[in-house]
């Protein structure tokens, strides 16, 4: 089940913006399975140029959804971010269904890392967040960090067990360190 967060920045949440809000994420449960509980994250941030900017992020036991879109409608960043995510979620279960098959597995889970901790010049560590690592391949890892937005992201390598990193090279190509 699917519940929301729903903020506002410089804007006050309306009961109608709020409702539409709710209905529009809601249609994405039917990608989930019934036993999934998460808490849809929705920031609604109003510009001094009139633009609106949805952000709305989905943390999931397998997966975290993140989605931003501004316009020059409030409505129509959400339906734009509704319509990503709806995207993310069919790009996600395609690759990993596809991987699945071809390796054998059934029923496996992948629990993507979030790990963003920030530092400051002087090097004073502002933020930690704590990861679940979870066996996946490189390939369903590079499509986790595009999801997310990172540069990079450690995972468990599903052959080797051992912690890995992708990276996003300066060419736009991709890059893999493996822990020993």
């Amino acid at each position: 089940m699917l519940k929301f967060n729903i903020r506002g920045e410089n804007v006050e949440v309306t009961d109608s913006i709020r409702d539409y809000v709710v209905k529009r994420i809601s249609k994405l449960q039917k990608f989930f399975e019934d036993s999934v509980e998460a808490t849809a994250h929705v920031n609604l941030k109003v510009y001094p140029n009139r633009t609106y900017k949805v952000e709305v992020t989905i943390p999931l036991p397998y997966l975290t959804l993140r989605a931003e879109e501004t316009s020059n409608d409030m409505y129509g960043s959400v339906d734009l971010v509704t319509d990503k995510l709806e995207r993310q979620i069919r790009k996600y279960k395609t690759k990993v269904n596809r991987k699945s098959r071809e390796k054998g597995f059934k029923n496996v889970e992948f629990v993507p890392s979030d790990d963003d901790t920030t530092s400051t010049d002087d090097l004073k560590i502002v933020r930690t967040k704590q990861v679940s690592l979870k066996p996946m391949d490189p390939e369903e890892a590079v499509l986790q960090m595009d999801m997310l937005g990172h540069d990079f992201f450690v995972f468990q390598d599903a052959e080797t067990n051992g912690t890995s990193i992708v990276y996003r090279r300066k060419d736009g190509r991709y890059g893999l360190i493996e822990a020993e």
